[in-house]
């Protein structure tokens, strides 16, 4: 069976000062290995779940910059991972009227209340307003301090539409029946 050992080694000097040995001290790391071993694959298979997502997933550092951004996220918005990063969300992918209800759930996740089914209008690169319904969730680091929020949401843009076509023509129906 394999082990690995991390070894400390110094010299040993007799009365006068010379070299007459080594004195060495080893530790069985083995097992610390195997926990970063696993942890380091759960990290791995957590990130490829976020970036293959097939749900818009953001997240940002308590300065609202945006540090994290999937593949679904630049596709719905034109933006890519790198157009995005280090910018702040609210005030780059927000239209104005929207700013201060999205800067408000942030807010709130920053200091550890999370919102859910919160209906966040996004906007796209090339002015194509979505809807998507956001979970923001408070990230936090090892210790337990907030960190960020990290953003899951899903895009109702579409379902909107059918909704409001269906309200016109119920509307227009009744009207007809009047």
């Amino acid at each position: 069976e394999r082990r690995d050992i991390l070894l400390n080694a110094t010299t040993r000097r007799g009365p006068s000062g010379e070299v007459i040995g080594v004195i060495g001290v080893g530790q069985d790391i083995t097992q610390i290995r195997e926990i970063t071993g696993e942890q380091e694959r759960v990290a791995d298979d957590l990130s490829r779940l976020i970036e293959s997502a097939n749900a818009p997933i953001f997240g940002v550092d308590l300065n609202g910059m945006v540090t994290e951004w999937n593949r679904k996220s630049a596709i719905m918005t034109g933006f890519t991972k790198k157009d995005t990063m280090g910018k702040n969300f609210v005030q780059n992918f927000i239209q104005q009227e929207n700013r201060h209800s999205v800067s408000e759930v942030l807010r709130k996740a920053f200091i550890g209340e999370e919102t859910a089914n919160f209906e966040l209008p996004l906007l796209s690169k090339d002015g194509k307003r979505y809807s998507v319904l956001l979970n923001a969730t408070s990230r936090r680091d090892a210790k337990g301090n907030i960190t960020g929020v990290v953003g899951v949401g899903q895009d109702i843009t579409e379902l909107q539409q059918v909704l409001a076509e269906s309200k016109r023509v119920a509307e227009d129906l009744t009207r007809l029946i009047e």
